[in-house]
């Protein structure tokens, strides 16, 4: 046989640095970050999420101030850019093309910056269209929400949702910088706070059992908005996410393991079958849940561990049961039935199904087989203890956390 083989290793660093008010000119972060690749000023583009423009009010024009301060450095390519925030943002292509356009309108190369500005959702669109413009322009990401700032802001993925399934398109392409400004959590609701905590209760088990210890004794606390503690938590998330991105062996998810999509099977199905009324933080805490009881039920958790688990999720204000979970149970094969995003992370993996189990607190393994049967018997007792915190759960505090519940 006639071949030629080659092997090629390429070497990414990126900073994630913390901060509060990134915007305020006395702040030389953002200066040191958007650093001329040439002689004259570097061009950057800011894209900004809506939802956090209305928050904080201002915005627009403190970043425009910032430039003005500092355009000895870099140069405003234009106006800012507002998009939609939230999941909406991901599934109308035409804010894609309209990030692309603006890319492309105002003369950005591979050494220019693109900045986000937002949650999650605006950080994946702009990182799509950035990845892909030119193969690859600079993106700089300002994360605003604390699921952003401690996980999918710090990683390397991006993407849009298609053909009814989320995240179908999209890139690995690690940002140039991301910038942890902890001054925009003190506007989110008290369901995005909590929501936010989720990702966190998932890496602690999969990753590091003391940090789910210091979730148990500090829940009140982070419950209770309380921002050093909250800022603790996303550095040492921040910390555990880029530490498997970088040593765990497949940055880019080459392969079929992958331990930091703990419960997302079930929440990304959630997601989809509430037409994305539950927010992703609460999807990931009931997809949680419900593969720790699988654990139990299957026999590799002890119930002690079991029962902390929910009960920490419990503390927190995060829902682990949904109407949605119980839908169409008798029929796996029908797309509203939760069992199908069984099949649609394994399509989404490639090759064999690999599911993210726990033996114990901090210590995962993969699955490449799960039983239908034993996943019906785990959503039912999740309905059972959700039903019988809600009963001794104070109205007016449930309503506030679990406003989704029973959606359809």
């Amino acid at each position: 046989m006639d071949v030629i083989e080659q092997e090629c290793r390429v070497t990414f660093r990126y900073p994630v640095h913390f901060t509060t008010g990134v915007f305020d000119p006395s702040n030389l972060l953002l200066k040191t970050v958007l650093v001329p690749a040439a002689a004259t000023p570097a061009k950057v583009l800011f894209v900004v999420d809506r939802g956090v423009c209305a928050a904080h009010q201002g915005l627009v024009e403190s970043i425009e101030g910032y430039c003005q301060h500092h355009r000895e450095l870099f140069d405003l390519t234009g106006p800012v850019l507002v998009v939609p925030g939230g999941e909406p943002v991901k599934n109308e292509p035409q804010h894609l093309h309209d990030v692309q356009r603006a890319i492309h309108d105002a003369g950005l190369c591979r050494q220019s910056y693109v900045t986000a500005v937002g949650g999650g959702a605006v950080l994946d669109v702009v990182g799509y269209a950035a990845a892909t413009a030119h193969r690859g322009v600079r993106l700089v990401r300002v994360p605003t929400t604390i699921l952003a700032q401690h996980d999918s802001g710090v990683g390397v993925k991006n993407g849009i949702n298609a053909f009814g399934k989320k995240n179908y398109l999209g890139t690995f392409a690690p940002p140039f910088a991301v910038i942890n400004d902890f001054g925009f959590l003190s506007t989110l609701s008290d369901r995005d706070w909590r929501g936010g905590i989720s990702e966190a209760v998932k890496v602690a088990l999969i990753k590091d059992a003391n940090f789910f210890d210091f979730l148990e004794q500090q829940a009140g606390r982070l419950a209770g908005r309380d921002g050093p503690v909250m800022e603790q938590v996303i550095r040492r998330c921040a910390a555990l996410h880029l530490s498997h991105i970088a040593t765990a062996g497949d940055p880019f998810e080459q392969g079929s393991s992958r331990p930091l999509d703990f419960g997302h099977w079930a929440a990304h199905k959630l997601e989809q079958l509430t037409e994305y009324r539950l927010g992703h933080g609460e999807a990931v805490a009931m997809g949680v849940a419900l593969d720790s009881t699988y654990s139990y039920l299957a026999g590799f958790l002890n119930e002690p561990a079991w029962r902390r688990i929910i009960a920490l999720l419990h503390a927190l204000g995060l829902p682990v049961h949904a109407a949605e979970l119980g839908h169409r149970l008798d029929a796996p094969e029908d797309p509203s039935c939760v069992l199908r995003g069984l099949e649609e992370f394994r399509e989404h993996l490639g090759g064999r199904l690999t599911i993210t189990l726990l033996r114990s607190i901090g210590e995962p393994f993969d699955a490449h087989e799960i039983q239908a049967p034993l996943v019906v018997d785990a959503i039912e007792l999740l309905e059972k203890l959700d039903a019988a915190h809600r009963a001794a759960t104070p109205r007016g505090l449930e309503a506030d956390c679990l406003s989704t519940r029973g959606s359809s």
